[in-house]
């Protein structure tokens, strides 16, 4: 495992940086995958965007589950590794593992059996659903070749290593931008597959991925293959999920939403639902910066509240909010400057790139609060206070953003839509900004955390 002396001696606002630009890169490389995908499958049509649109919420849903395992994971594990356990960051990373893959792949194949009934809930159509499954059916059977990679480098980055994880992040992202083209549009001898052959580059990527990510846990010793006893077993995976579930339960909501709002803007038509697919993904990407810097502030404050340095966690606390600021404000900036421009990108229907066009316009407004709410969370799942870090986030998602969007869209039609969401990720911000004064920026906060471990 690697030395981490960065993370628990280092100046903090520097190793918080340096943690996260690797980040950054290897997040980018991923989000690129529903960016290349939506940027492709736009080529084809509208009709082939909107279907890319209703896949979003599912797709999500997957993602968050497995993510939720994995921040419980890096949690544990970072704590474990503050405070000088090895053989238990071992066992920790190896039972994360089998967790997450085992509850993924069960979801998974509910969801390869419920295709129809749960699209037709979202408002798609016959036609929109055939669509929908040739991109849903080799995706749902390649889910399980994502999971590894993805709490394997949770595992790692926990230890301090944000590089490496990157790498692996970066080598599925350049595969699936190669394979795209060629698999979608039938270029050479590859036979055209359009939707099928986005999520069959996807899938082919994965399965790389998953090789050079077990490599690297195993070149790393971060796996354990002795059988444990029942009693060790029970009590790492106990502890992955009080870590992990709540924040699993919190991501899955987050798409729930996203399947509501869905649901509101598919009244304006099949142009809106293929705009709000281009606008969620550009968000997607947009938030990497803030994102990245989650991932890096998790282990920091994990390691240091292990290693009960709580002057270090409030330090680290107050830094992520700063940047998440600074980062919100240049994104918007960004999208006010190139919004047209970037919505012609991907698709040139003129409703699809004038409703894109105002998403970016509005929404992003509110990246550099909503990244402050964020922020708490990461910190409040590394002090193992889940609980409270996914009511943080579930909370006013569902009192603020759904209704403010509902209501916006009932009497101010798309642009009070938008609006309404925009209100309900500034909500999310300021509560996480009152939490982080009240939990954990104060300093007999930390130290009342810290005598409870």
């Amino acid at each position: 495992m690697k030395d981490n002396n960065h993370v628990l001696e280092g100046d903090v606002g520097k190793t918080l940086i340096s943690m996260s630009i690797p980040m950054f890169f290897g997040m980018l490389s991923i989000m690129l995958f529903n960016v290349v995908d939506t940027f492709y499958v736009g080529l084809l049509g509208a009709k082939e965007l909107a279907a890319m649109g209703f896949t979003f919420p599912v797709i999500f849903i997957i993602h968050a589950i497995a993510r939720g395992i994995s921040i419980g994971a890096t949690s544990a594990i970072s704590s474990a590794i503050g405070k000088g356990k090895r053989e238990r960051v071992r066992r920790l990373t190896t039972d994360s593992i089998l967790l997450s893959f085992g509850i993924v792949v069960a979801v998974a194949l509910a969801g390869y059996f419920t295709i129809e009934p749960v699209f037709s809930a979202l408002g798609a159509d016959a036609e929109m659903i055939g669509l929908i499954r040739q991109y849903m059916v080799p995706w749902y059977f390649g889910i399980g070749l994502l999971v590894i990679p993805m709490t394997g480098n949770s595992a790692i980055r926990a230890t301090g290593d944000t590089k490496t994880p990157s790498i692996v992040m970066l080598i599925a992202g350049v595969i699936n931008l190669i394979l795209d083209p060629f698999l979608i549009f039938g270029i050479g001898p590859f036979p055209r597959l359009e939707l099928f052959g986005a999520a069959l580059a996807t899938v082919i990527s994965w399965s790389l991925t998953f090789i050079v990510a077990f490599y690297v846990l195993q070149r790393e010793k971060m796996l354990d293959f002795s059988l444990p006893s029942f009693e060790d077993w029970l009590k790492s995976s106990k502890r992955i999920l009080y870590l992990g579930l709540p924040s699993a339960v919190s991501n899955i909501l987050m798409p729930i939403a996203a399947g509501i709002l869905t649901r509101i803007i598919s009244s304006y038509g099949t142009e809106a639902v293929a705009a709000f697919g281009v606008g969620t993904r550009l968000e997607m990407l947009s938030m990497i910066g803030i994102t990245s810097l989650g991932a890096a502030l998790l282990p920091i404050v994990g390691q240091n509240y292990g290693a009960r340095k709580n002057e270090r966690v409030r330090e680290a606390v107050e830094k992520s909010l700063k940047y998440s600021l600074m980062w919100g404000l240049f994104v918007f900036l960004a999208f006010i400057a190139f919004a047209n421009p970037i919505a012609r990108a991907f698709n040139n229907d003129p409703e699809v790139v004038s409703i894109t066009a105002k998403y970016l316009y509005i929404i992003p407004l509110s990246y550099g609060i909503f990244g402050v709410g964020l922020m708490m969370s990461f910190s409040l799942n590394a002090v193992h206070r889940p609980i409270m870090s996914a009511m943080l986030i579930a909370l006013p998602l569902f009192l603020a953003t759904v209704p403010l969007a509902y209501f916006g869209s009932s009497f101010f039609g798309m642009n009070g839509f938008f609006a309404g969401i925009c209100l309900g990720n500034m909500a999310i911000g300021a509560i996480g900004y009152l939490a982080s004064r009240r939990w954990l920026l104060p300093e007999d906060a930390v130290s009342g955390a810290l005598s409870r471990m």
